[in-house]
């Protein structure tokens, strides 16, 4: 195992910095607060877990040899996308020209109230677990670093783990990059146009994710 974890993180470290939905969500919520965004990478990184899990039990297989499973998963997922990306125009429109920065509530508060934690660690997990793509991608990744005679189960288990765990480093810094700069977003109407941008993102990716093949 200790003989293919260089290559094996080498390798996550490839798949994060690939730009996805939950980058764009993780993002988003760091831009509300670094608890929001770090809720959003716990609640991601337990889908990551959760599709490795899968992946070794092989329940992922179904989404590779059905094609009715996966177009069900593939538009499910879609519509998800869709509703984080209109959750984020109304939220652009409701902010009007509020600056970004956090207040200590709606009170007279500069700023917008903190989502609460559960919920993004919820959005953060559904965004994942409702992509099909990952499930194939855990499917196909993680058997390849599998050390030859190692138990297969357990290995899978001990490698989602770890890719869970790698992620949720890699994404921190993500969200204390987001808080190192939020202060170049604290003018009126900026949280407005960033709303505006990750909505339509993340509307694009859903639209692209329900019509491909």
């Amino acid at each position: 195992m200790w003989s293919t974890l260089p290559a094996f993180l080498g390798a996550c470290l490839l798949v994060a910095v690939s730009p996805g939905p939950s980058s764009v969500l993780i993002i988003r919520n760091s831009l509300r607060s670094r608890r929001s965004g770090m809720f959003t990478v716990l609640g991601n990184e337990t889908g990551v877990f959760v599709w490795g899990v899968f992946a070794a039990l092989g329940l992922t297989a179904l989404l590779d040899a059905s094609e009715a499973a996966y177009d069900v998963m593939r538009l499910v997922g879609a519509v998800v996308l869709v509703g984080f990306g209109i959750q984020a125009l109304r939220a652009a429109r409701r902010a009007g020209d509020l600056p970004l920065a956090e207040g200590p509530g709606p009170a007279g508060s500069a700023g917008p109230a903190p989502e609460p934690a559960w919920r993004s660690y919820r959005s953060g997990l559904l965004l994942n677990l409702a992509n099909p793509k990952a499930g194939l991608f855990a499917m196909a990744f993680l058997p390849q670093f599998v050390p030859a005679g190692a138990p297969h189960l357990p290995a899978m288990l001990a490698l989602a783990a770890i890719w869970a765990v790698f992620e949720v480093g890699y994404y921190a810094t993500y969200v204390w990059g987001v808080a190192r700069l939020k202060s170049l977003f604290a003018r009126p109407g900026a949280r407005r146009r960033l709303e505006r941008v990750s909505g339509g993102v993340l509307i694009a990716l859903g639209v692209r994710l329900a019509v491909e093949g």
